[in-house]
């Protein structure tokens, strides 16, 4: 009797709510954050990164001081809160899919993923996004 042929990624059931293959609830804590909240925390990151970098810093080009102070803002909180200020404002924290603390290079992976703009614009059915499977995390509520 031979061996079944490993299972391709196409052959997989749809899930059916987002999280399920990774064994998260369909809804309340420690589900998979909706789009919505997503969009409003990413927000609320940007606008906290934008103060400083175009009312103190100013200069020629502020919105690199943007990127780059929303960068740092990303690097800090997630290890040390466990998610951003936006995350944690809308009940949302980053955790590894592996269970445990987050660690110090998942945190800057996502991060330099998510400044690329493009890997966010790129979900799976567990609706996480590229830079949060590279990084082996998902953002899940809190």
């Amino acid at each position: 009797m031979s061996a079944p042929a490993p299972q391709r990624f196409g052959d997989l059931e749809p899930s059916q709510w987002p999280g399920e293959r990774l064994g998260l609830p369909d809804e309340g804590p420690r589900s998979v954050a909706r789009f919505g909240r997503r969009v409003v925390a990413i927000l609320i990151d940007w606008a906290l990164a934008a103060l400083p970098a175009y009312l103190l810093i100013g200069g020629r080009h502020p919105e690199l001081w943007n990127v780059l102070i929303f960068a740092v803002l990303q690097i800090v909180f997630i290890p040390t809160i466990g998610g951003s200020i936006g995350h944690r404002l809308l009940g949302m924290r980053v955790v590894p899919i592996s269970g445990g603390w987050i660690g110090p290079w998942r945190p800057v992976l996502r991060t330099l993923l998510l400044c690329l703009v493009i890997p966010v614009l790129v979900w799976d059915s567990d609706q996480r996004a590229f830079h949060d499977k590279i990084a082996g995390t998902v953002l899940i509520r809190s």
